[in-house]
């Protein structure tokens, strides 16, 4: 069920309904790092739940600590990453990253019988940490602030189409005042007029 759907539950008669919505204002940088967020939930949790299983299939027996560690890091930059602050979320997964690919390459050694698996496990963290570089920088390109953003520049604009002098008095041209302001009806009417000295 779509959120739209779900808003109705706290709607009141009468309010109105969304019929459709508009494009969304997400970039292609701003749905891979909300993918990159969710994926560091995922790898965050299992090793967390599992990292002796983790250790023992990558050869790094002895450093399941770490690897929880490690999952605590994905959990905690999940968070910014799947917020509006989505640059500093991917600046911490890319650190990350650098720490996951100095531990692997502890793993990568001749002896290691699990050297293959933390071959794989290399690769697949490059491919990672490519993706992490991509949404940064498409990211922070996107919401970049300051007067050198590029963005949309409105100083020409008044607000006032046709003009500050042809706006002069519009206001006041069909304005009917309403009956609770008129001076027959308001509380300052009915109030005893101060005493004269």
């Amino acid at each position: 069920m779509p959120l739209t759907n779900l808003t109705g539950i706290a709607r009141s008669e009468g309010d109105p309904r969304i019929q459709s919505k508009g494009p969304s204002s997400l970039t292609d940088a701003d749905r891979l790092a909300r993918a990159l967020g969710w994926f560091s939930i995922g790898l965050g949790v299992v090793e967390l739940v599992a990292p002796g299983r983790i250790a023992r299939g990558l050869g790094l027996e002895h450093k399941e600590g770490l690897i929880r560690a490690f999952g605590a890091r994905e959990l905690a930059s999940a968070v910014p990453t799947l917020s509006v602050d989505k640059s500093a979320g991917l600046a911490a997964r890319i650190g990350g990253d650098v720490l996951d690919l100095l531990t692997l390459s502890t793993a990568l050694h001749p002896g290691n019988p699990k050297r293959g698996n933390a071959a794989v496990a290399t690769a697949l963290v490059l491919g990672v940490t490519l993706l992490d570089l991509v949404a940064y920088a498409g990211v922070t390109a996107a919401h970049r602030r300051g007067p050198d953003a590029g963005g949309r520049n409105y100083s020409d604009r008044s607000g006032l189409p046709k003009g500050i002098q042809e706006s002069r008095g519009l206001a006041r041209k069909d304005f009917k005042t309403p009956p609770d302001y008129r001076a027959e009806g308001t509380v300052a009417a009915a109030l005893p007029a101060p005493p004269s000295s």
